[in-house]
């Protein structure tokens, strides 16, 4: 088992969990499970490329691209069924595809998103965005949500279903939290990426490309 195919097995594994959420409580249990499988196996790809010795450029950035799928997946469906404002993906892909238009340029030069060929120039970018401390915050961040969401969806389910009673005040509790953290989660979405777009401001304003064009021509 490579590292490539867990990260193509985890984004096929987010859309059958989304299919489950959909059907009935217990179903959605199993769900509630599976998106922890695959928060787990976004790490797992990682360990395995390193202890194989098979980590590579492309490696990472395919991880980055299954990273990208499962997380819009999960939000586009929670706000689907009404569980998150419909801002909250928006916003997301639209980070996403500013800053992966930025790394996808910088790739083509040879750099890399993180490790030794970073594209991420100084101090402060590379702690916002590169460090392992920053990553690992982010990544257990979205694991909280998505379980909390993904709780709750069951829960409300569950409680539909009359298989069990749930006090109303403890509802609102949770359910003002998981919006908190879904919040939280949202500025950190953005906050990380704005150090990609400032040290990739050469690719979004610079003219080179036009005229590497033209001198082709």
């Amino acid at each position: 088992m490579t590292a490539n195919s867990i990260t193509i097995g985890r984004v096929l594994l987010a859309f059958l969990t989304i299919g489950l959420y959909q059907l009935n409580f217990y179903f959605g249990v199993a769900a509630f499970f599976l998106t922890i499988v695959v928060i787990y196996l976004d790490a797992l790809d990682g360990v395995v490329a390193r202890k194989l010795n098979l980590a590579s450029d492309f490696g990472a950035l395919l991880d980055i691209t299954g990273d990208r799928i499962v997380e819009n997946v999960y939000w586009i469906y929670f706000s689907a069924v009404g569980m998150i404002s419909f801002w909250v993906p928006m916003i997301v892909i639209a980070r996403s595809f500013m800053v992966d238009t930025v790394r996808s340029v910088a790739f083509a030069e040879g750099k890399t998103p993180f490790g030794e060929k970073t594209m991420m120039k100084s101090g402060w970018t590379k702690a916002l965005t590169a460090s392992r401390w920053s990553r690992a915050v982010y990544g257990v961040s979205k694991v909280v949500v998505f379980c909390l969401l993904g709780g709750l969806l069951v829960l409300h389910k569950g409680v539909a279903r009359g298989l069990f009673f749930f006090p109303h005040d403890l509802d609102w509790l949770l359910r003002t939290l998981t919006q908190i953290l879904v919040a939280t989660v949202v500025v950190m979405c953005v906050v990380r990426g704005v150090p990609v777009l400032w040290d990739g401001r050469d690719y979004l304003l610079s003219k080179r490309y036009p005229r590497i064009l033209k001198d082709d021509d």
